[in-house]
């Protein structure tokens, strides 16, 4: 395979320790931190990373010159990836955008890329019926995974949360092969990667019940007795809980299949159970009554038919895979409706969810810290029957234990307004059967590459939904001036639900639309920036459009592109700036109108000056004359 510049088979792996080749020799990916920022791009590949991901990644508190040495790495890798690349040249391969950087590779260039196409085939062929076809290219795509994603030794002692969803995304297909290959009397084919899999996954019952099952299924009860009793052990130090059902289920099926018996004594061999094992925990929540923790169903939700369509049809009842939990992951400005969107929507799930609902506020964004995970599965699993006193202290304890309450039950779970994905991972159910629905800020793309979520985005409403809105709450209007007054408040307000409700809230309205509960939803936001994105967003309202681009951002703040790049980034993730296109960011009226208040407050009119004359300085150039 030849590619632009003469370069001849490079061929890139991060499905297991990074490897880069070139015309089938190993190449060096340099030091410590550049074989990182390549692992990491590798992983998002297609994606563009921000440069805080990156930062976080390589050390757990930044240098003050953390940007110029990422931008120092990423040129290596680019002179690494393109040999002979002019200096500052950005090559093919590393593209540069206003947030951060993104590799450029192919399928026939990227194991990862390689493993998707592979399972898309193979997904394809499963939904038409082919199912040896589907065997076949699942099969394939196995052998790619060597082992945990971009493992190497000098890792961080805290993965990159990318890492741990691309291993997740190898589990998945791992599980989705088993059992075609056990239908298809192909279990050998698949003993390798299982055997990966719950060396990765040393606690994930539902895999070992698997492994079990495929060693039974080959003729290796040997193995498959001694799998069991080795998970039971763990289980029993790390947890303090015993086998679940599944797993319990899966070693009888092993034992009726010609295995000998248990030996005495062995975890799993007899009756005895510790206080807190998983069978005792289901049989308790068995005997309560079922959770019903949602909030108060908002009486009406407007403009939101479709979004509500596309939710029902991601949670509503089971959609076929045998190892999933559908996950609808909901995002949108401060502000935009997702509460209550989510909360209205579970509501109307309750039917095909009968073992209950829980709910959870992770404060993601709240000015006092958000809600610590294990907290929020105190509360769940107090829910499901445990008392309080029997909780134990540790995370992964916790996780277990709620995981083995939810198996075989269809139990609906609200997380809401998490700071990011991290915040929600370990109140995923771990078996089918429930679904679980997120909400937050920033696009949750991690849930949907780790957890395949589905993801939904909530917009303003347009005109006719925001007067419908404003309607319903200060009534009906039959008066030309009441009709002015719901038209005034709805221009106002810019399509922001919070908005249109507070300010309706005002009958007649106040005139200003960037009502205290407004300003809070915003301030969550602002306040979890970093002091130089702050000082940006306050700055902001010097530029006299409505977008701005990301060179006339530097020049605002007198900084450098890649500092720019990075501080616009972190509003994006924020909620507080959005891309529209061609490297031009924008935000919401009332957004702009907070940060104005903000940039009055907080900024001298000597600062605000300076930036206006540095962002004139700017628009003078000679190829920018007329653009802003």
């Amino acid at each position: 395979m030849t590619v632009d510049g003469g370069e001849t088979d490079l061929w890139l792996e991060v499905m297991g320790p990074l490897r880069v080749r070139r015309s089938g020799v190993e190449l060096d990916p340099g030091p410590r931190q550049q074989r990182l920022v390549l692992a990491l791009l590798l992983a998002d590949a297609g994606r563009t990373v921000p440069v805080g991901e990156i930062v976080d990644a390589l050390w757990e508190e930044p240098p003050a010159h953390a940007v110029n040495v990422v931008q120092r790495h990423i040129g290596g890798l680019r002179r690494l990836l393109e040999p002979g690349l002019a200096a500052r040249s950005t090559g093919r391969w590393i593209a540069s955008d206003p947030a951060g950087y993104r590799l450029l590779a192919t399928a026939e260039q990227l194991d990862l890329l390689r493993f998707r196409a592979l399972v898309r085939r193979g997904a394809a062929a499963e939904r038409a019926g082919h199912v040896e076809e589907a065997l076949s290219h699942y099969v394939e795509a196995l052998p790619l995974w060597r082992g945990a994603c971009g493992s190497m030794p000098e890792l961080p002692s805290q993965r990159p949360a990318v890492f741990g969803a691309v291993d997740r995304e190898c589990v998945d297909l791992v599980r989705r092969t088993a059992d075609l290959a056990r239908r298809g009397c192909a279990v050998r084919l698949v003993l390798p990667a299982l055997r990966r899999a719950t060396e990765l996954h040393p606690l994930d019952e539902a895999l070992h019940a698997q492994f079990l099952g495929t060693l039974s299924a080959d003729g290796k009860q040997a193995e498959a007795i001694a799998v069991y009793q080795d998970i039971c052990r763990r289980l029993a130090e790390e947890l303090d809980v015993g086998p679940g059902t599944q797993l319990r289920q899966a070693y009888a099926t092993v034992l009726r299949a010609g295995g000998p018996p248990p030996t005495p004594g062995l975890p799993g061999a007899g009756p005895r159970r510790r206080p807190h094992d998983a069978a005792t925990t289901r049989a308790r929540a068995a005997r309560l009554p079922v959770p019903a923790r949602l909030p108060q169903d908002p009486p009406r939700v407007v403009g939101r038919d479709e979004e509500l369509r596309r939710g029902r049809d991601a949670l509503d009842g089971p959609d076929g895979s045998p190892a999933a939990v559908p996950i609808l992951a909901v995002d949108g400005l401060p502000g935009i409706g997702k509460t209550t969107f989510a909360v209205h929507l579970a509501h109307r799930l309750t039917a095909a969810y009968p073992d209950g609902q829980l709910h959870v506020d992770m404060r993601g964004f709240a000015p006092d810290g958000p809600t610590d995970p294990g907290e929020a599965l105190r509360g769940f699993l107090t829910a499901l029957g445990l008392p309080d006193a029997e909780v134990p202290a540790a995370l992964q304890a916790r996780v277990g234990l709620y995981r083995s309450a939810l198996a075989g039950r269809r139990v609906l779970v609200l997380v809401d307004n998490v700071r990011d994905a991290e915040q929600a991972r370990h109140l995923l159910p771990g078996a089918p059967g429930c679904a679980v629905l997120v909400t937050g800020r920033g696009r949750l793309t991690a849930l949907a590459t780790g957890f395949g979520a589905r993801l939904v985005n909530l917009d303003v409403l347009s005109p006719a939904q925001s007067r419908e809105l404003v309607a319903s709450r200060m009534g009906v209007a039959r008066t030309p001036a009441g009709r002015h007054a719901v038209d005034q408040v709805a221009q106002r307000c810019g399509g922001l639900p919070l908005a249109l409700a507070a300010v309706a809230a005002h009958a007649p309205p106040t005139g200003d639309a960037l009502d205290s509960q407004v300003r809070e939803a915003f301030s969550w936001s602002y306040r979890l920036l970093s002091p130089r994105a702050r000082r940006l967003f306050r700055l902001l309202p010097v530029h006299p459009g409505p977008g701005i681009a990301a060179p006339a951002v530097a020049c605002l703040l007198g900084a450098s592109a890649a500092e720019a790049r990075a501080l616009v980034g972190e509003l994006v993730r924020a909620g507080l700036l959005v891309e529209r296109g061609a490297g031009r960011y924008d935000s919401h009226d009332l957004i702009r109108a907070y940060a104005h208040e903000l940039s009055v407050e907080a900024e001298p009119e000597a600062v605000r000056r300076e930036a206006l004359g540095r962002l004139s300085d700017h628009y003078r150039q000679p190829d920018l004359v007329g653009l802003r």
